[in-house]
C-alpha cells in the first residue's frame, strides 16, 4: 500500500509503499495498512529486545546508561566510542575482541574529523559496537567462547532468540545475518509493536523496563545528536523509539500505544512522515512531530517540496 509520496514543485515525483500498524494501550490494532502480520527483519529495531536477552543471561554494566548504547545504533561521536570502550574494559576486553565490521562514524562532522586527523574505519566506531560490546560482556559473565559470539548457534544467541520470541509473542520466522554480522530475527510488525509495549509497560524493577528507562533517559546514546530517535524521545514524554535499516521504525508510549512500520523499498526518508501519521491516530501531537511530519525536498539548494504521508 502507498504510505508516502515525494512532491517536487507541486508534482508527485514518486511514492513509497509499505506497512504500518497502530496499537492502542491494550495492544489491540486500531489502524493498519499493508501486511502487518507477515514477517519482516526489524534490523536494528531488534536491539532493545536483544539487550533484554543479554540481561537475562547475566549481563551487568558499570553504569546503567551503558544499556542505552548497547540497545542503540550510535553515530560514532566521541562519547559513544568512549562508552563502548568502557563496556569492554569493564569486561576485561579491548576493542580487538569486537567482530563487527570496521566503519567510519555515521555523523558527517565526526567522519570528516577522523579523516582530517589521519584516522580511518575502526570496529569501535561502527554503529553497532555498543551491541557487540554488550554481547561480549555477556559471554565473559558466562565463560562462553568469544570468537564465535555472532554465530546463531552460540549459547548467547540462543538465549537472545528465546527472549525475543517471548517478548514479541510469536515464533521467529527466519534468522538472518545483520549488517554488523550478528543474527537478526524476523517476525511481524504487530509483534514488534507489542514487544516494545512490553518494554515500556513492564514493572519498574524488570529488565524490560530497565532497558526502556535507560534508553529514554539517554537518547543521545541510542542514536546521536540530532538523530530522529533522539528527537522523538526528547520531544514526546515517555516515548521509546528505535529505528532500523531498510525503512523500519517502532515506537511505544506507556498507557497510549505503539506504532511499527516498514517502508517496502527501504527508503529511510519516508519513515518519519508515516510514523507521525500513526502517532496522531493515538492522539499524540507534540511540537516535535510537526518538525518530523515532512522531509524537505531540495532543488538548487532551496526547499521545493516534501516527502509526506499519504496514509
Amino acid at each position: 500500500m502507498i504510505l508516502a509520496e515525494v512532491v517536487r514543485s507541486g508534482f508527485t515525483e514518486c511514492v513509497h509503499e509499505g506497512a504500518v500498524v497502530v496499537l492502542d494501550a491494550a495492544g489491540a490494532v486500531v489502524a493498519a495498512a499493508g501486511d502487518v502480520t507477515g514477517p519482516v527483519f526489524p534490523r536494528s529495531s531488534n536491539k532493545p529486545l536483544q539487550t533484554v536477552g543479554m540481561l537475562r543471561s547475566g549481563l551487568r554494566t558499570a553504569d546503567p546508561a551503558d544499556l542505552a548504547l548497547i540497545s542503540g545504533s550510535h553515530y560514532g561521536q566521541p562519547f559513544h566510542v568512549a562508552r563502548a570502550r568502557r563496556i569492554l574494559e569493564t569486561a576485561g576486553l579491548t576493542e580487538d575482541a569486537l567482530r563487527c565490521p570496521e566503519a567510519l562514524p555515521s555523523l558527517d562532522s565526526e567522519r570528516d574529523l577522523v579523516l582530517r586527523e589521519g584516522g580511518g574505519p575502526s570496529r569501535i566506531r561502527m554503529n553497532c559496537s555498543g551491541k557487540h560490546a554488550g554481547m561480549l560482556a555477556t559471554c565473559v559473565e558466562n565463560d562462553w567462547p568469544l570468537d564465535d559470539y555472532r554465530d546463531a548457534k552460540h549459547p548467547l544467541q540462543a538465549a537472545i532468540a528465546a527472549a525475543v520470541t517471548e517478548l514479541v509473542g510469536e515464533p521467529i520466522a527466519a534468522t538472518g545475518i545483520d549488517g554488523c554480522g550478528a543474527p537478526v530475527f524476523a517476525f511481524s510488525l504487530t509483534a514488534l509493536a507489542r514487544g516494545f509495549q512490553r518494554l515500556v509497560a513492564a514493572p519498574p524493577t524488570s529488565f524490560e523496563r530497565l532497558v526502556a528507562d535507560t534508553m529514554r533517559a539517554d537518547p543521545e546514546l541510542v542514536a546521536g545528536t540530532g538523530a530522529e530517535d533522539t528527537l522523538l524521545m526528547r520531544g514526546v514524554p515517555g516515548l521509546l523509539a528505535k529505528g532500523g535499516a531498510e525503512g523500519v521504525q517502532v515506537v511505544a508510549i506507556p498507557e497510549v500505544g505503539a506504532v511499527a512500520l516498514k517502508i517496502s523499498d527501504g527508503a529511510m526518508r519516508a519513515r518519519m512522515p508515516v510514523l507521525v501519521s500513526g502517532l496522531r491516530r493515538l492522539g499524540v501531537d507534540e511540537p516535535v512531530l510537526t518538525q518530523l511530519a515532512a522531509v524537505p525536498v531540495l532543488g538548487g539548494g532551496n526547499e521545493v517540496g516534501e516527502v509526506r504521508a499519504t496514509w
